[in-house]
């Protein structure tokens, strides 16, 4: 059985990227079992053998609240990372992962620290694009919609080439990050639900060879008609 924990879904559910989590309960099916951890709640992975861990957007104020539950956990966090434990870190929850996320007046809130990047806070200049990208063999497409822009050097272990749209910020053509099986995006959609490419990769990544998806021939089509219309 595999087992997906999904941290803090009452905050960490913003742009309708749950729907990522319920995507891949309906294709797994009984193959696999989700449990929801509460932000009272200690995490799973601290003390149980999880096979994935996914975190979704959230407030700016709730990436604080987030990042005090994590931090006592950085050193469990790394040793899984290291062991290829997959996880999937969307839109701004990202940037708990790393140094620290700086305000409009200067101050700076301390991140967990495992990735060498920092994202500075722009609240009343939001940046929404299109994004196109290419992650391995797999073409990635998707929005951006955020209140910060993520800095730092993530030549070595970014996760999409972009295409069209930024990467971590306007001046970068690298998306995300990659470490092992860790992967942190920016990209929202939700992700899975738009690219059934990369949601196949997801599920080979759990042990499951030659994954099927629900609905996979109407997802399949419309993944290369939006690729196709994006190009446009």
């Amino acid at each position: 059985m595999i087992k997906i924990e999904f941290l803090y879904p009452e905050a960490c559910n913003l742009f309708g990227d749950t729907f990522n989590i319920k995507y891949l309960e309906r294709c797994l099916g009984e193959e696999a079992k989700v449990v929801r951890t509460a932000l009272t709640e200690e995490p799973k992975f601290a003390t149980e053998k999880v096979d994935m861990i996914y975190i979704g957007p959230m407030t700016e104020r709730m990436q604080e609240v987030v990042i005090e539950k994590l931090k006592p956990y950085k050193e469990k966090i790394e040793e899984l990372i290291d062991n290829n434990i997959l996880f999937l870190s969307v839109g701004n929850s990202l940037e708990v992962f790393g140094k620290y996320i700086e305000n409009e007046n200067g101050s700076k809130i301390e991140g967990i620290g495992i990735f060498d990047i920092y994202a500075k806070r722009q609240m009343f200049n939001r940046h929404n694009s299109e994004f196109l990208g290419k992650y391995e063999d797999i073409e990635i497409m998707g929005f951006k919609s955020q209140f910060t822009l993520c800095y730092g050097n993530n030549e070595n272990m970014y996760f999409v080439e972009v295409e069209k749209g930024i990467g971590l910020n306007p001046e970068s053509k690298l998306e995300g990050i990659k470490k092992n099986n860790f992967i942190g995006t920016y990209i929202l959609g939700p992700i899975l639900v738009l690219n059934p490419p990369f949601t196949k990769k997801i599920i080979e990544k759990l042990g499951i060879k030659e994954p099927k998806l629900i609905f996979d021939e109407s997802a399949e089509k419309a993944y290369k008609q939006r690729i196709e219309d994006m190009r446009k």
